[in-house]
């Protein structure tokens, strides 16, 4: 029988489950009560502000940090119980490139098979397959120093599946890297899944959300405050979006006011002054609340009218943009 069989089993229908997960630093509350329920296969998107807790969160389910209180399982595993069973089950990609910068990308790789007790020939042929798959080959036994930052990602990511687990933790896999390398890195995950792999995927790209995810989960100063499909989130918002720039910034207020009175609900403000997203549930509403703003003087430089996008939800749900990081905690 082995290890993994002869673990405590839970729900064995869900890749993870967690229930009123939390996590304190001191007396801050960096993950706070937090449940979640990822489906084998799919996607799950974690979304989320720098310090909103999501590294917080995949840390303690990848057993790299205690879990004070609540409870985690990984394909019916429980976390705490039985780590070195759950560090079988999952692979994890930081934020933050492990490889050795001393070493090739074909050393590095061979190293992490054999520090996970792979012998030395069977470590070299996953390392060569790896580099394969990863776009690698040619630059194989470069210096990783001479390596692109999109080329670290994707050697980082190759590392975390040197034995194949099943779930795949990502973490803001894309952070710094530019258009053309994040979408080839996009591709590498949906590829991952279309393999077999779960993958728990944590961002504050809004777009890669909505493009990547099955599910996401928003998370916000340590709470979960929305889940759903992308989809389903933004038509909690509305089904049509009327975005609006001012003329004068300072007539933010007097703007609501209008939106208010013909809607019976307040826009949404963006980080950017003067800027205003408001949600309609029909689209020819729109003219209602132009009318409105020209008849009460409030003048406007730009206007558009678009499906809602999963910016007007972060908003609609927390107030704030995903570059607010008033937290530092969750870099602990």
């Amino acid at each position: 029988m082995s290890i993994i069989e002869a673990a405590p089993r839970g729900d064995t229908d869900l890749a993870v489950r967690t229930e009123g997960l939390v996590k304190t630093f001191g007396e801050h509350r960096a993950v706070d009560g937090i449940d979640l329920r990822i489906r084998p296969g799919e996607i799950f998107g974690v979304l989320g502000p720098n310090g909103a807790g999501k590294t917080t969160m995949l840390r303690m389910l990848a057993t790299l940090l205690k879990i004070d209180a609540g409870r985690a399982e990984v394909f019916g595993v429980d976390v705490a119980g039985n780590p070195h069973v759950i560090r079988q089950l999952v692979g994890v990609t930081g934020q933050y490139a492990s490889v050795d910068e001393s070493l090739t990308a074909r050393e590095n790789l061979w190293l992490f098979g054999r520090l996970q007790g792979i012998a030395s020939p069977r470590a070299r042929s996953i390392a060569a397959e790896l580099l394969g798959q990863f776009g690698l080959e040619e630059a194989a036994d470069k210096p990783i120093a001479q390596f692109s930052g999109g080329m670290r990602r994707r050697l980082d990511l190759a590392a975390s599946l040197i034995t194949r687990p099943p779930l795949i933790f990502l973490d803001e896999p894309t952070t710094g890297l530019d258009p053309r390398t994040r979408g080839q890195m996009w591709d590498t995950i949906r590829y991952l899944v279309a393999d077999g792999c779960t993958v728990l995927l944590t961002t504050q790209y809004l777009d890669e959300a909505d493009q990547l995810a099955d599910r996401v989960a928003v998370i916000d100063h340590g709470r979960k405050v929305a889940e759903g499909t992308p989809d389903e989130l933004k038509i909690a918002v509305g089904n049509s979006t009327l975005q609006l720039l001012l003329a004068d910034p300072d007539e933010v207020s007097a703007a609501s006011e209008v939106v208010r009175r013909v809607l019976g609900s307040d826009p949404v403000l963006s980080p950017e002054r003067g800027r205003l997203n408001v949600a309609l549930d029909q689209a020819d509403l729109a003219a209602d609340v132009l009318i409105a703003l020209r008849t009460a003087g409030v003048s406007i430089t730009s206007v558009s009218v678009a499906k809602p996008s999963l910016d007007e939800v972060f908003l609609a749900l927390t107030g704030h943009g995903t570059d607010d990081d008033s937290s530092t905690e969750e870099n602990r």
